[in-house]
């Protein structure tokens, strides 16, 4: 782009309104497949491999692949920009969601393990997407900014779930697995959101702001994970930040993927468990804008705190909840999802706002590795737990984790704003 003209005659205050209407298009189309393919997933492990103990393997191996696509997708953007680097994700969730529904064709557990890890990039995309968000952004505005990517999720995501019962029509119709069919939604909203992507998110804005304060090509090799976490552990509110993300999202992680199991097992209709797992959705990133606006206006530290009261009363309601579905359990779930939220925009906005430019692709990478690392042990955890004492010690153990979080937040009293 500089080769044409130079980033200090761009309008930046119109690219950044453009990145933002671009990315909220792509997160609605990936939300879309994100949330098919977790509404299927702990029922099509279970089904492929006939032991509801490896139920949230799915989810597990999805949430794995997330973190471990983060390293090469963050490679990409140091490289050359968030545009590449995103696009590059959602085809790789493409060929995830494909080799799962042959998995299900073919009743291969392994087969489906390995397809879902690969699906996981697509999550690895909505993530950074939100970063993308925030290259052109204010230091004031950071949080609003992301914040609004996170909501778009919103429509995708509330949308995804219910797609199970249609997809289990078009999967008769096709002759597969009923459950297969809401992945075969997936794969559509990835490829229109690569595409949308490819095409409209220009001029790059990771590019453009490198552009904005005179770095080169030279800066765009410190794209390493490596380098990512010793940023990281030098800045402490990118410190904040990480522990914030990663604890939030594994709580939300080990109750939300095995809330199909525990109503499955009092027999309640899979259409009626895609309803709750959108209200959930609906919890996570409907009042985002809320939150942004909050983290911007008070300081990440406050939201966090919030964040995790709400947690803490997300985690008692879905534990005493019977089997089947019930208020409580679905109230359980639109305050984990809200808990989420907080901790989620108020965290990314601390990472956002205390790394230099230099840093972005390597330090917001390393901080979604250790989130996805994070959910993924706690996904795995949750089917062990379950399987051995059932869903209410679940609820309890997560409860435990985010009480820890609020602990740790509560001591970092010098951390109140962005930039820390």
């Amino acid at each position: 782009m500089s080769a044409t003209r130079p980033a200090s005659d761009v309008d930046v205050v119109a690219v950044q309104r453009r990145t933002i209407r671009t990315l909220v298009s792509g997160q609605v189309l990936g939300g879309i497949g994100v949330a098919s393919g977790i509404a299927v997933g702990a029922l099509l492990a279970a089904e492929t491999s006939g032991q509801d103990s490896l139920s949230g393997l799915a989810s597990t191996t999805q949430v794995l692949g997330a973190a471990l696509m983060t390293a090469p997708i963050a490679a990409i953007m140091a490289a050359h920009g968030r545009r590449p680097g995103l696009v590059t994700a959602y085809a790789v969730g493409t060929v995830g969601a494909a080799l799962a529904v042959l998995a299900a064709m073919v009743g291969s557990f392994p087969l489906l393990l390995v397809g879902t890890a690969l699906f996981g990039a697509s999550t690895t995309a909505n993530s950074q997407s939100r970063y993308a968000a925030t290259d052109l952004a204010p230091l004031d505005r950071k949080g609003s900014s992301l914040s609004l990517v996170v909501w778009a999720t919103t429509i995708g995501s509330v949308l995804g779930p219910n797609m199970v019962g249609p997809g289990a029509w078009v999967a008769r119709q096709l002759g597969l697995p009923e459950l297969s069919g809401a992945l075969l939604f997936s794969a559509v909203g990835f490829v229109v959101a690569a595409v949308v992507l490819q095409a409209r998110l220009r001029p790059d804005p990771l590019v453009l702001a490198r552009e904005l304060v005179g770095h080169g090509p030279a800066v765009r090799a410190r794209g390493s994970v490596l380098h990512g976490i010793r940023v990281i552990r030098r800045t402490p509110a990118a410190l904040l930040g990480t522990v914030t993300i990663t604890v939030g999202h594994a709580v939300m992680v080990a109750v939300m993927v095995m809330t199909p199991l525990h109503m499955s097992h009092g027999h309640a209709e899979v259409e009626l468990i895609g309803l709750v797992i959108s209200i959930h959705i609906l919890g996570m990133f409907g009042l985002s804008p809320v939150t942004g606006h909050l983290t911007d206006r008070f300081g990440a530290r406050p939201v966090v705190l919030t964040g995790v009261v709400i947690l803490l009363a997300a985690c008692s309601l879905a534990g005493v909840s019977a089997q089947g579905s019930s208020w409580t359990l679905t109230a359980g779930l639109f305050l984990l999802g809200l808990g989420w939220s907080c901790t989620m925009v108020a965290g990314s906005g601390l990472v956002a706002g205390a790394l230099e430019v230099e840093d972005r692709s390597a330090g917001q990478g390393a901080s979604d590795i250790v989130m996805g690392l994070g959910a993924a042990a706690a996904g795995a955890l949750a089917g062990v737990v379950v399987g051995l004492w059932g869903y209410s010690w679940l609820c309890l153990a997560a409860g435990v984790l985010a009480l820890a979080l609020g602990a740790s937040t509560a001591r970092a009293r010098s951390v109140v704003s962005l930039n820390g």
